[in-house]
């Protein structure tokens, strides 16, 4: 049994999401998103929405450049969150009809993507 933690401390409920959703790239954010059963999308959103703020804390005490491997990670789950909240909280049913849009639509740069 692998007992390796890819996490900060505190937020071992969100290792079971790191391997889907800790992605670097909004495209590719974007895309596992698309691609994710709704039944991912609220797994995730309903695991994570309660630790935003507390990784956000964690997260903000260091630059972007100086964020070690597990905080990496976090900050990936984070970022993946806030595209699923979307999914999940704004378009509910209505997301298949925006995935198949989304299809169509390429993000070639994003602000979160500088420091990658």
């Amino acid at each position: 049994m692998n007992t390796e933690r890819n996490l900060p401390e505190g937020f071992e409920q969100l290792e079971p999401y790191v391997e889907s959703w800790s992605i670097a790239g909004a495209a590719n954010r974007s895309r596992r998103r698309i691609d994710s059963s709704e039944q991912e999308r609220v797994a995730f959103f309903n695991a994570a929405k309660e630790l935003a703020g507390p990784a956000l804390a964690l997260l903000d005490q260091k630059p972007l450049d100086q964020l070690d491997d597990r905080e990496t990670r976090l900050m990936n789950l984070i970022l993946s969150l806030a595209h699923v909240s979307l999914a999940v909280e704004i378009q509910g049913d209505d997301e298949p009809k925006h995935a198949k849009n989304s299809r169509h639509i390429t993000i070639t740069r994003a602000s979160s993507d500088f420091n990658a």
